[in-house]
C-alpha cells in the first residue's frame, strides 16, 4: 500500500484536478451538442506541438506549449466565428472536420521527423504516470483562474449553452461569448493534453457529463454526479493499472467506458422503478 501511494499519489491528484474542470466544461459541451469540440481542440494542440517539434522545439517545453496554445486559440476563434443563428450545416460537422484534418496533419508532420511514431503516441496517451509537482501546481492555478472566469460570467455562458435562441433574441453578443468559452476551453485543453493525452482528456470531458445527464436533472446535481464519477473512476483506473501493470491513461479511459455502462444500467433501473 505504501508503494502504491508513493507511485500513484501524483497521478491521482492530477486526475482529481482534471475532473474538477473537465466535468464542468463537459456540461456545456453536452448542452451545446458539440461533443467533439474537446477532441478537435486537443488535436489542434497536439498538431501545434508537432509543428513546434519539427521546428526544433521540445514537445513539453515552454515554446512547444505556446505554439500549441496558439493553434488552439486559432481553432477557438474559428469555432466562435462560425456559430450562426440558423446554420446551413450543424456546427458539429465543422468541428469534426477540424479534428480529422488536424489529426492527419499531425501524422504528416511527424512522418518527417525521426521517431515520429513514438512522439505521436506520447501526444495521444500523455505522461500521466509521471506527472510532477510543477505540472500539478500549474494546472491547479490555471484551472482555478478559468473556473473563476466561468463563475463570474456563468449567466450568459449558461444561457448560450442551454438556450441559444433566447440568447440571440436578447441580443447577447453570442460570438464574443462563444470565443471566451472556446478560448478558456483551449487553455484548459492545451495543458491537459500535455499531461493526459488526447484520449483521456476527451474521456474526462464527456463521460462524467453524460453520466450526470443520465442520473440528474439540474445543473448542480449533474455537476456533482460528474465530479463523483470522475473521482471514483480515476481511483479505480489508477488502482487497476497498478495491480495489473497496465498503461495508466488507457486503463482510466476503459474504466470510464465501464462506468458509463453502469450509469446507463442504473438509469434504466430508475426508469423502471418510477
Amino acid at each position: 500500500m505504501a508503494e502504491f501511494l508513493h507511485l500513484m499519489w501524483q497521478p491521482f491528484l492530477a486526475c482529481l484536478i482534471l475532473t474538477g474542470m473537465h466535468a464542468y466544461l463537459g456540461l456545456h459541451v453536452i448542452e451545446r451538442g458539440v461533443i467533439f469540440v474537446d477532441l478537435a481542440l486537443a488535436q489542434l494542440a497536439a498538431f501545434g506541438a508537432t509543428v513546434g517539434f519539427l521546428w526544433g522545439v521540445g514537445l513539453t517545453s515552454s515554446g512547444g506549449h505556446l505554439i500549441s496554445l496558439g493553434f488552439t486559440l486559432a481553432g477557438a476563434a474559428v469555432f466562435a466565428a462560425t456559430r450562426l443563428r440558423k446554420p446551413l450545416v450543424p456546427h458539429e460537422s465543422l468541428i469534426g472536420i477540424v479534428y480529422a484534418v488536424s489529426a492527419a496533419a499531425s501524422i504528416l508532420v511527424l512522418s518527417r521527423a525521426p521517431e515520429g511514431g513514438e512522439h505521436l503516441k506520447a501526444l495521444m496517451v500523455g505522461h500521466l504516470l509521471f506527472a510532477n509537482w510543477p505540472e500539478i501546481r500549474h494546472i491547479l492555478f490555471l484551472y482555478s483562474v478559468i473556473g473563476f472566469i466561468h463563475w463570474l460570467f456563468r449567466k450568459p455562458l449558461l444561457m448560450i449553452s442551454r438556450s441559444p435562441a433566447i440568447a440571440f433574441r436578447k441580443r447577447l453578443r453570442v460570438r464574443w461569448w462563444d470565443f471566451l468559452f472556446y478560448a478558456t476551453f483551449g487553455f484548459v485543453v492545451t495543458s491537459s493534453v500535455e499531461i493526459a493525452g488526447v484520449l483521456l482528456v476527451f474521456s474526462f470531458l464527456v463521460v462524467p457529463a453524460v453520466c450526470g445527464v443520465l442520473l440528474a436533472g439540474t445543473i448542480g446535481r449533474r455537476l456533482t454526479v460528474g465530479w463523483l464519477v470522475g473521482l471514483l473512476t480515476s481511483m479505480a483506473g489508477i488502482a487497476a493499472s497498478y495491480v495489473w501493470d497496465l498503461p495508466t491513461g488507457a486503463t482510466i479511459v476503459c474504466a470510464f467506458g465501464v462506468c458509463l455502462l453502469a450509469c446507463a444500467f442504473l438509469r434504466r433501473l430508475i426508469t423502471l422503478a418510477a
